[in-house]
């Protein structure tokens, strides 16, 4: 309960401010309109029996869950200036759920992406798999790795502790991340030292879990289990770490 009233508190800031989903919109839709559409007319990438659009459209949803949420730690650091993170320590809330309710708060910024980004794959033309089970596997996907990265996020705001150093960390993080994955182009392409680095990355897994949900008839890389498992288990490694450290960050 207590957890899903810091969520409550985190949204409320997003109904005061709705203009912020509008922003973060803009990124996704031109890498799909721009450069899904042109890349969508070269066969030369490898995706099956897919379009390269089609094939993209899920990768994008993935990293705008990432940019999303690996920025979301800075709220932190604000809220330190500010005193708030004294309060929550001071009160009787446990450091898991402040955590946790902060981590759900990113999801629907998640997910209000993910609602952008289906309509306008769907304007685009890309063959969207419209089961319904299949829709509530990619909302699970998008919240579960909406807690994964924003919690990430988190744990760099509590060892940095600074607006200046976190900014710089997480402009340092968020393109890695997002090139060495299987977002924009199969690891089969990848040369052997990044598809390593790219089977250690959780955003691979996230993206092959929301093809293999979003695609109709699309064959992923992975069981849909192993990619449920991935991601659910570095969120809740990454949410104890952040509960244990979330107190440094008042120091």
């Amino acid at each position: 309960m207590k957890t899903l009233t810091i969520a409550e508190l985190e949204a409320r800031k997003l109904k005061h401010d709705p203009t912020e989903l509008i922003t973060r919109a803009i990124q996704p839709l031109l890498w799909l309109l721009v450069f899904g559409e042109v890349f969508t007319r070269i066969r030369a990438i490898p995706t099956g029996n897919v379009s390269y659009l089609d094939f993209m459209a899920p990768g994008i949803l993935a990293q705008s869950v990432l940019f999303i949420s690996i920025f979301y730690g800075i709220s932190i650091i604000w809220e330190r200036d500010l005193g708030i993170v004294h309060k929550f320590l001071a009160s009787p809330t446990p450091r898991l759920s402040i955590v946790l309710g902060k981590a759900l708060s990113a999801s629907i910024r998640g997910l209000s992406q993910a609602l952008i980004i289906y309509i306008f794959s769907l304007i685009l033309g890309v063959k969207i798999n419209g089961n319904l089970f299949d829709i509530i596997g990619v909302i699970a996907v998008v919240i579960i790795s909406a807690i994964l990265f924003s919690t990430f996020s988190l744990v760099i705001a509590c060892i940095v502790r600074t607006r200046e150093r976190f900014m710089g960390i997480g402009q340092l993080l968020t393109m890695p991340m997002f090139f060495a994955s299987n977002a924009i182009y199969p690891i089969s392409m990848m040369p052997e030292w990044l598809q390593i680095i790219a089977k250690l990355n959780p955003l691979s897994y996230e993206v092959d879990a929301l093809r293999a949900l979003m695609l109709p008839n699309f064959s992923s890389t992975y069981p849909l289990i192993i990619d449920f498992a991935v991601i659910s288990l570095t969120s809740a490694g990454l949410v104890v770490i952040g509960a244990i450290l979330y107190p440094r960050v008042a120091r």
